[in-house]
């Protein structure tokens, strides 16, 4: 994902200096190289051997220190990074790079690259909440610095309250949005469903199927650090959405059926993953549960199509990707409803194929559109995700 990327962590005196070497693992397992820079306080917190025994390189402290190679001072520095991260940042040099100056090694090189900058204030929360920090973020803001909003959590001095760094998967995750993948969907908007819904039986049971959420969750993660706006419809899942995605959360197929449909008019892609339970038992008041020879009965109808509604209203440009789970007859059946829900492309897999289906962490796809089949082999939620918009981008 980084391979090829420069990453330059900035590192300023804090105690949550003690994240950043498990950022800095982070950005090399993804391919990138690291240059650390390290303020003198901040060596006071943790040692700079730690940071050039992870990255092979020496860690940057002296402006006037002679003891490393030419082509890395600090304007070669700057030329080569492909994104700054200041983090944690302490008050002091928020209010230097704010105002301009440039007096050490980390401000000199902040100042003389022209990539983006990420900030990740790390402080006491009155501190940060002092109207001339406020003033100095905004600055920073106005000048097209990114600003990585801080935690809520106990501080270091025992305080509950923000200014706590966030934890190194969210760096890492805003590293990511920034330079991991070339932006071919900037300005797109994006609409993708994911999860299983849920039709109540009563207010103890439920019908549902077993959709942990995964590959939605993967295409609206690979849309975003493509550069897409996109909005998450999800219903249960195992895990957590992505970062840097609008969710709207919802429970039963109707639920979903009525934010979709709402949200699709403004969307230019739709990607519906999402497992919707076919049928919901009848309201409680009109049910005819029946008990015959301790058997129950349970009257149910039919849940609303979402993707043939969204078929029956797409509009001219727009993009509508579906996703069809079958157990024969794969390629037949989905076919069948890519031309049923007047959809543009259809993501077919098996349940009876080794890696694929519901739960696991890989999948096994044939694309389908009306002109061409394109059978992915077994990879990745994500990678196949990449795939799947990449397919996409061909055809709009």
């Amino acid at each position: 994902m980084l391979k090829g990327k420069t990453v330059v962590l900035a590192v300023t005196g804090s105690i949550a200096a003690y994240k950043i070497p498990n950022l800095a693992r982070m950005c090399l397992k993804a391919g990138a190289k690291v240059q650390v820079l390290m303020t003198q306080n901040a060596a006071n917190f943790i040692n700079p051997i730690t940071f050039e025994s992870l990255t092979g390189r020496k860690c940057l402290i002296d402006t006037f220190d002679r003891n490393f190679q030419y082509s890395v001072e600090h304007v070669a520095l700057a030329k080569e990074a492909d994104i700054v991260l200041v983090a944690p940042a302490s008050a002091n040099v928020i209010g230097k790079i704010a105002s301009g100056i440039a007096d050490d090694m980390l401000t000199t090189t902040v100042m003389a690259c022209p990539c983006k900058k990420l900030v990740s204030p790390a402080m006491n929360h009155n501190m940060y909440h002092n109207p001339i920090v406020q003033d100095n973020l905004n600055k920073l803001r106005r000048f097209g610095y990114g600003i990585i909003p801080p935690d809520t959590g106990m501080l270091a001095n025992g305080d509950t309250g923000d200014g706590r760094m966030p934890e190194e998967s969210v760096l890492f995750a805003h590293i990511l949005r920034q330079i991991g993948f070339d932006h071919d969907l900037e300005g797109r908007r994006v609409l993708v469903t994911a999860g299983a819904t849920r039709e109540a039986i009563d207010p103890v049971r439920f019908i549902t199927n077993h959709s942990s959420g995964k590959m939605g969750f993967a295409i609206a993660e690979a849309a975003m650090l493509r550069g897409a706006r996109v909005t998450l419809v999800a219903a249960h899942t195992e895990a957590p959405p992505p970062l840097f995605v609008d969710t709207v959360r919802v429970e039963s197929a109707q639920d979903m059926f009525d934010a979709v449909t709402g949200l699709a008019p403004e969307q230019d892609i739709i990607i519906k993953a999402a497992a919707v339970s076919d049928y919901t038992p009848i309201a409680a008041a009109q049910s005819k549960l029946k008990k015959s020879d301790g058997t129950l009965t349970l009257e149910l109808r039919r849940t609303p199509d979402i993707l043939k509604a969204l078929g029956q209203r797409k509009r001219p440009g727009q993009f509508l990707c579906g996703f069809s789970m079958e157990t024969d007859n794969v390629l037949e059946n989905s076919r069948k409803k890519l031309s049923e829900k007047n959809c543009d492309m259809i993501c077919a897999n098996s349940l009876r194929e080794p890696g694929a289906g519901f739960g696991t962490d890989t999948n096994v796809l044939t694309l389908i559109t009306r002109d061409d089949e394109t059978p992915l082999p077994l990879m990745t939620k994500e990678d196949a995700a990449h795939k799947i918009l990449d397919a996409i981008l061909k055809r709009i």
